[in-house]
Parts: structure tokens; sequence; C-alpha cells
């Protein structure tokens, strides 16, 4: 890299200055707070990706944009809302207009290859319901990291290795206070061994069906997903914050080289983290996978809809307490005199 900066210097190129290289890492891109809501916590190998809007990992839970659904439950009967503010992003992310998407609720799978002995490999590597793409991605990141950390320690470039191991720094605050803050909390009373059968209506008419144990079902439902931080874990993130500020001023002492990797680690980075985060199909949260089962179906109107679940459950208080249905809807599809949609 630096015969290449020397040849183009004496080529009479004009002279560009990155100073502000470190600017960048302050871009208030959402890519790691969805990493974050999607995978349910954060991973430990999350300190070596290195991406614009690091320091804004705690604003996950914010990020469903203040929507809680409308939720019934077609075995009980029984309305509610879905709480968790990390399912209801995936939920929004999944749904389609106009559309049914079916969904189950399971246990995360635990092969042979990493038993209760190796849990915390499993936890390293954050491996459950992870496609080949997603994954591809994430440990590209992950060696970016690495291999700029290698590239400026061999050019003995002191200032930029403080510049990204200050970033890391601040990614491991963040990703410890994560961990400790995605705990699982009250979830209401056990039902072991009961199913459960859940349609939820979200904005813009998309309509979700959550199947699987009922225990699995609030899990990811009900209560907090992040608990509150406590005044340590808030000083932590504070902490962080301030060393990613700082880190983009004490970036202006590196040398010209490093800046260039420094900005081309924060982009291919931040690319290659919403390219996992686009392939990655299966919500994991505290402890359960959600998954998509089959295609979504589409339906001209809510209330064929309303009336196919209907018959299909064999009751209809449900879809009447989530304005799905009328009273005197209850018998046919297209009532006379009713405005349908």
């Amino acid at each position: 890299m630096s015969d290449l900066l020397r040849y183009w210097k004496s080529a009479g190129s004009p002279k560009v200055s990155l100073d502000a290289a470190g600017v960048v890492a302050l871009a208030d891109l959402t890519t790691v707070a969805r990493r974050t809501a999607l995978t349910g916590t954060s991973a430990l190998l999350d300190v070596f990706v290195l991406c614009p809007g690091l320091h804004k990992q705690q604003d996950a839970p914010n990020l469903h944009g203040g929507e809680y659904p409308a939720c019934a439950a077609m075995t009980t009967g029984y309305v509610f809302r879905v709480e968790n503010p990390a399912t209801v992003l995936f939920l929004q992310k999944i749904g389609r207009t106009g559309h049914l998407t079916t969904l189950e609720v399971t246990p995360p799978p635990i092969s042979k290859a990493f038993s209760p002995q190796y849990k915390d490999l499993r936890a390293l590597f954050d491996i459950d319901g992870v496609t080949v793409l997603s994954a591809a991605a994430y440990a590209l990141a992950v060696s970016l990291s690495i291999t700029a950390l290698v590239l400026v320690i061999l050019i003995q470039d002191w200032w930029a290795l403080a510049v990204i191991s200050t970033l890391m720094f601040a990614r491991f605050l963040n990703v410890i206070v994560v961990r400790r803050r995605a705990v699982i909390g009250w979830k209401g009373a056990s039902e072991p061994g009961v199913q459960g059968d859940l349609l939820i209506l979200l904005s813009q008419d998309r309509w979700v069906r959550m199947k699987g144990a009922v225990d699995d079902l609030k899990a990811v439902t009900s209560g907090q997903w992040l608990r509150e931080p406590t005044f340590v874990e808030s000083s932590l993130v504070a902490s962080a914050t301030l060393l990613v500020y700082l880190d983009a001023a004490l970036a202006g002492n590196a040398r010209l080289e490093s800046k260039i990797l420094l900005i081309v680690l924060l982009f291919c980075s931040v690319g290659l983290l919403g390219v996992a985060n686009a392939c990655t199909e299966v919500l994991k949260m505290h402890g359960r996978l959600i998954k998509v089962r089959g295609a979504p179906k589409s339906y001209a109107r809510r209330l064929v809809l309303a009336q196919e679940l209907k018959e299909e459950t064999g009751r209809d208080d449900w879809a009447i307490k989530l304005g799905m249905l009328k009273p005197e809807e209850r018998g046919s599809v297209k009532a006379e005199g009713v405005v349908t949609m």
C-alpha cells in the first residue's frame, strides 16, 4: 500500500486530506442495532465487526417504530398485544401487505457437536438458525477487522492501531451490556405441554400467524426483551459512545494509508453486516427460534381470512374482539348490507 501511495504522489495526482476519516464511524446507521434485534442478543465475535453506528447498538429496541400490534390467541379467544420490540421488527421484516405469513416458534436444536459442555463456543459463534450466506458475510466482516489490525502493525502505525483498538473496546462494552440486559424475565404463568396459535395484525394490512408451544410463544411475544440498564451499564454505554467520538478525533494522527484502510474497513464491514441481516431468515429470542413456514398466502379481503380461520379453529370470539368479524357476520362471508374489506 505504501508503494502505491508513493507512486500516486509522484504521478502528480492532487493531494487528498483524510484527517476526518474517523468521522465515518459516527454515522447514525442502524445496521448494528438491527443485527442485535435479529439475534436477540450480541455474540462475542461482534467485537470484531466495526461498523458506522456501532455506538447506537443500545437503540435496538426502538427500531420497530413504536408499533405494538394486536394479537389474538385463536385457541382461547384472548386478545393482547405483542410487547417484544425485536419480535415486532422481525414480523415487519417478513410480513407482506394482503398476505398471511405463517411462523413456527421452536426451541433451538442442539446438535451433538455442540453439547452443553460447548455452550461457551456456541455463545461465541452464535450459530443457531444462521444461513450459509449470512454466516459467510458475518465471518468476512470479522476477518476484515483482524486483517486491518495486522496491517497497521506491519506498517508500524501505532496511532491507527490505537484507533482500531479503541473502536473494538467501545464495541466490547456495548456487547457486554447487551448480553447482560438480554435475560429472560417475566413471561406469565407457565403452561407446559399446551400448544398455541396466534393471529397478529400488523400495520399496512400485514397478517402473521404464529404457532408453537404456549410457553415458547410467551417467551417471544410478552414481557421485556432487553431489561432497563442499571446505572453502571448506562455509564459503560456512555463511556463507549464518548470513546467513539474521541476516536474520530484521534484518527487524524494516523498515516494516510491507515486512514484509507480505516474507511475501507468501515464501509465494507457495514455492507457485509447488512447482507448478513438481509439473509437472516430466523429470529432468535430468549432461546427460541422463529421460522417462516411456507409461502405467504394472499387474500382479497381480510374478512375472507377471518372466515377461513374461524372454520379451522371452530371459534370466532377472537375475530370479533379484533374487529375482523361482527356478530351478524358469523354465518356468511358476504353479509348483506355490511361493508367488507
